[in-house]
């Protein structure tokens, strides 16, 4: 799924005659909401508080980071949450759970990310095309769990939440206005007014016209690691004088390349798409000496045996402090 680019932006024929279909969606959009409201479509609360991470539009917006951020500055105020998620783009079916060794072609590449990256604060990460199902089964096997993160769920609404986060990429916060196909949006801007924060990924552009808190969560680019090997380490400037080009299957793969810029890292940027499964031949047409990419694609990359990747590290920081709103959230809910 292709991230916001200018496509979103111009004007043509195509979101012209894509104007009905649209109406036709935020219609459907709207009565699934209301199903669930008045109780006609049913949903679960589970015994435990839920914190949804997601985002009203197609393509990256930094879920995945800020919910790896949430995850540790919850698990250092003394909670133990865990992570369910869909597992995008995995083949799996029933409920399991992901460690930093899983496959991501079975359990999807974000939640093998996040197995890596959270399994030294003891966060279990599971998923599931029943995110419900997901939840009861890690529940089951973690009874010291007391808060379940979801990575990805804004819209999964048979899941009952205590609290909506949503994420926005500040560079290019809408595109258009227009609701899928014709635009981006999952969801009518005025969603926003209903969740409880709202997190930019880089400072906004144009801020939303919400009344929810909102942060801003950047991420701080660090070193790089080779694929094969993660212990070795290297600073942008070790790469001087190499043959380098990058490569990026997220959702914006734009950030990628300005993330790089500013390392002094000016170079070719080769986009797939959005979770592309990596061969060995996607990087043989590649004449370089080193080739740069981020946390996510390198998942699906070490049994390629490929000793030109390296990967990029990224820290989040959110200011001000989401997890203090969190808790209060929770609080407030008696949970």
């Amino acid at each position: 799924m292709r991230g916001l680019t200018a496509e979103w932006r111009r004007p043509s024929w195509r979101r012209f005659v894509l104007w009905w279909p649209a109406r036709l969606y935020g219609l459907l959009a709207s009565l699934r909401r209301a199903l669930y409201r008045v109780g006609l479509l049913r949903s679960v609360q589970l015994p435990v508080p839920v914190v949804v991470v997601g985002n009203i539009h197609v393509g990256g917006s930094g879920k995945t980071p800020l919910t790896a951020w949430l995850a540790r500055s919850l698990r250092e105020r003394g909670w133990h949450p865990a992570i369910v998620s869909r597992g995008y783009g995995g083949s799996h079916r029933q409920p399991q759970a992901v460690h930093p060794s899983s496959d991501p072609a079975l359990t999807g590449d974000e939640p093998v990310l996040l197995a890596q990256q959270l399994y030294d604060h003891e966060v279990p990460v599971w998923v599931g095309q029943d995110r419900v199902a997901a939840a009861h089964a890690l529940l089951a096997a973690h009874p010291e769990v007391n808060l379940i993160l979801c990575d990805d769920g804004l819209q999964h609404y048979r899941l009952q939440r205590d609290v909506e986060i949503c994420v926005i990429d500040g560079a290019a916060p809408w595109g258009s206005q227009a609701l899928l196909p014709q635009g981006p949006l999952r969801e009518p801007l005025r969603r926003l007014q209903r969740v409880d924060a709202i997190v930019y990924n880089g400072s906004p552009v144009a801020p939303a016209a919400a009344t929810p808190p909102a942060f801003i969560m950047h991420l701080e680019p660090q070193d790089f690691y080779q694929v094969n090997h993660p212990e070795r380490r290297r600073q942008a400037a070790d790469f001087q004088g190499a043959r380098l080009v990058a490569v990026a299957g997220i959702g914006n793969p734009q950030r990628f390349a300005r993330t790089l810029g500013s390392l002094g890292l000016a170079l070719p940027l080769h986009a797939f798409p959005d979770h592309h499964p990596y061969q060995a031949a996607d990087f043989a047409p590649l004449a370089a000496d080193v080739i740069l990419m981020t946390e996510k694609d390198a998942v699906k990359c070490k049994s390629l045996n490929n000793d030109t990747l390296w990967a990029l590290c990224i820290a989040a920081e959110v200011h001000p402090d989401l997890a203090a709103l969190v808790e209060r959230r929770l609080n407030a809910h008696g949970r």
